[in-house]
Formats: structure tokens, sequence, C-alpha cells
């Protein structure tokens, strides 16, 4: 038998690998180390070092976004959006209540948060506290990748994509042709309308709105995706109608044809019609995409990252959505951290679509998002891949941004914007 060799150094992979052996380690934490190892740096927390939450923080920023950050005794600061558009403050208060449960634990433990925040409120879900809980488990994740120096995909499994598509909001054609000019090759645009929609609606006005996206079509040509989303805002009768007459110009996917509570009525319209339907921004949680994929009422969901139950949330979802062949395209008409998070779950699925956005972060983020032919490029930064401009947010704080209201001209009723 031979000498064992004393002078061949071990890898780095194999400590690595030896210790997880030793210590029973769980997959999740194997995948910290792999995720570490690709990364090919050593993390600013060991996963073995403790690491605890300090306190919440939550900034009301301009046009009409809550921040949030959740502070770290190791330095670290994680980065999340908590927000109920309209019900900012009310959103605040509810991080406010959440802040005792989390003081003092451990932020890597992300999965454990969730649940205990979601199952421990006894009456769960609503829009205010899974939006909390969203924005909380974006900052944990932020943390978590921040300690051990990775991207959030990296702990997701890694990106799937190279860079994420994302679509531009538009009008007119002469919006149309300006994103363009600045990268864009997908838009989302709204049906147009010279008065809120009523439930039977005239010949005249549903040839206004045809024309008005036929307008969009020229103007962006055949190589374009545009979108509409009629906002839950007309009645499924008249939906019927409007969706036959776009038909001729394939818009990507027409969204919430008619109000998201009834899917029964929403299966109902996406089996009239070859277009895609797509929904999601105020489905909350698996539970509720569920029966949205059960009964086939959407082949595109839209959770949105900081309604439906964040980062961990979006993940499971898009995972039941791959089993019914329907896509992810992620709810955003809010704030850059939102983004950051769409970005990196986009980046760890395979069945992603686009990615929406109403700001690349210019005067929030010290480095912007840029689009590149239609697409952005992955963050290679760790955690969400962001740094906030504090200075820059600094004069941006503060708000009282509340949801328009919308009454028929003719007699007064309310109606949906």
């Amino acid at each position: 038998m031979g000498k064992p060799d004393f002078t061949r150094r071990p890898t780095r992979r194999a400590i690595l690998g030896g210790s997880i052996a030793a210590l029973g380690w769980s997959a999740l934490e194997r995948a910290e180390v792999e995720a570490q190892e690709k990364a090919g740096s050593q993390p600013p927390v060991p996963p073995r070092s403790p690491i605890r939450i300090t306190r919440l923080e939550t900034l009301m920023v301009q046009p009409r976004w809550l921040f949030l950050k959740i502070h770290t005794d190791a330095g670290i600061v994680g980065l999340g959006e908590p927000i109920v558009e309209g019900r900012a403050e009310t959103v605040a208060t509810a991080i406010r209540e959440i802040e005792p449960y989390l003081k003092g634990k451990d932020p890597r433990r992300v999965v454990h948060h969730w649940q205990a925040i979601y199952r421990h409120a006894f009456y769960r879900g609503g829009p205010i506290l899974t939006s909390a809980l969203s924005g909380i488990d974006m900052a944990l994740w932020d943390i978590k990748g921040k300690a051990l120096g990775v991207p959030v995909c990296e702990l997701l499994g890694g990106p799937t994509r190279d860079r994420v598509r994302v679509y531009a909001h538009t009008r007119t054609p002469e919006q149309l042709r300006k994103a363009r000019a600045r990268g864009f090759m997908a838009f989302k645009t709204n049906p147009a309308k010279r008065r809120p929609s009523r439930y039977v609606e005239t010949p005249a006005e549903i040839h206004y709105a045809a024309e008005k996206f036929a307008e969009l079509r020229r103007a962006g040509g055949d190589d374009v995706d545009i979108a509409i989303d009629f906002h839950g805002a007309i009645s499924p009768a008249t939906a019927k109608v409007l969706i036959k007459a776009i038909e001729p110009y394939q818009p990507m996917f027409v969204e919430e044809p008619c109000q998201a509570q009834n899917h029964d009525v929403m299966a109902e319209i996406a089996r009239g019609t070859h277009l895609p339907i797509a929904t999601g921004e105020r489905v909350f949680t698996k539970w509720g995409f569920r029966e949205v994929l059960e009964k086939r009422a959407a082949t595109i969901l839209q959770p949105d990252l900081c309604h439906a139950g964040g980062i961990t949330e979006v993940r499971l979802i898009a995972g039941m959505a791959e089993a019914y062949y329907a896509a992810i395209a992620p709810h955003n008409p809010l704030g850059p951290i939102s983004l950051a998070a769409g970005v990196q779950l986009a980046a760890s699925i395979p069945n992603f679509l686009c990615q929406e956005q109403v700001t690349l972060g210019d005067g929030y983020l010290k480095k912007p998002f840029k689009v590149r032919e239609g697409y952005l490029d992955l963050p290679q930064g760790p955690g969400l891949g962001i740094e906030l401009d504090d200075e820059a947010v600094a004069g941006k704080l503060g708000h009282r941004w509340t949801n328009r209201e919308s009454y028929d001209a003719d007699d007064g009723s309310v109606m949906d914007w």
C-alpha cells in the first residue's frame, strides 16, 4: 500500500463538501454553499455565523411607493417594497405590527418567517397583510443574498436565462415610437375611451377603441408585442365584443378583461377567444392562483411581487403555472425595488414571458437598469443586485397619493377606473 500524498492540497470545494457532510447541513444550505463557490468569493457573513434583525424602517417615497429597509447587526440592510397602491400608510402600520416578531431573529430563515407571518395572523391573506409580507420577503432574500455574496437567483437554482425581457406602457403611437427608440420592443396599453365604459357599449365606442389599438399596431409594426389591459373596468358582455374587435391586431395578451374576483366569468371569456388572457395583479398567494389555473381562466399569470407573497410565493406560483403550461409575466407598476425582485424571479424560472416596469430606477438607484434590445441584463451584485441612492431618495420622501375616483358623466354613478 502506497504512502499517502500529504503534498496535495484539498480544493475549497472539497473542504466545503466535507464540512457539509460532517455537519449534516440541509439541502438548502448545500445550495447556499454551492452558490457561494460559483460566485468565487468568500461570503460577507459565513452561513453559521450569527446575524440578527435589529429594526424595520419604512419610507414613503414619491410618486406613490413604500420602501422597506430591514436592518441587521451585521450591517447588512435588506430592501423590499411592501405597498398597496393608495394605502401606503396602512401597509406601513402593518409592517410596524409585524416588527416585534422579526426583531432579534435570524433573517436568513426566509421561508420559516414567511410561514410564521402568514399563518400566525390567523386571518390569512388579503391585500394589506399579504403585501406587507411580500415586501418583508423581498428584503429577507436581499439580506440572505448579500450575506452570502451572491444574487438571489443563484439561491433559487441559478439563472435560467442571461437577460430579462421588459415592456413599457404607451397610450399613443408617438409614445410607442419614443419608447422603441429607447430600446423597448414590447408594450402595454389600455383600451381607448372617450368616457368610462358602460355595461353594454355602443358600436361607436367599440370601433373607436379598436381603431386606436390598430394605430398602435401600425406604429410599432408586426415585430413588436403590444398587450392591452382592460383593468377589470369593462363588463363581461362588452369585453367579449371588444376582444373580437381587436383580435385581428393580435395583442400579446388581454389583461383583466373583467373584474378578477370571479374566475368562472374570466374562464368563459378565455374560451371565447384565441388571444391569451392574463390576470393576477389582484390575486394573492398560491391559493388564489390555484383557482385561476384549475378553471383555465388565464394562460398568462401576473403575480405582483409586492402583493402576491414576495419572491418565495411567486416562485411557487410559477411552478404551479408551469404544470398548466402557463407563462409568468410579473405585474409591476411600482418602484425599482419591485423591479429588481421581479428580475431575480424571472431569472430563476423557465416559464417567464415579460416583466412590467414603469421606472428603471433613475433618481432612485446608484446604478439604474438599462434596456438593450428590449431586455435588461441580470444584475451581478449580491441579493437583489441593487443599491438605493439614499441621497437622491431623501429628496423624494413623503406623498399623499390616493386612487382616483371615477363617475359616470350622465348619471353620476360610480365607475371602475
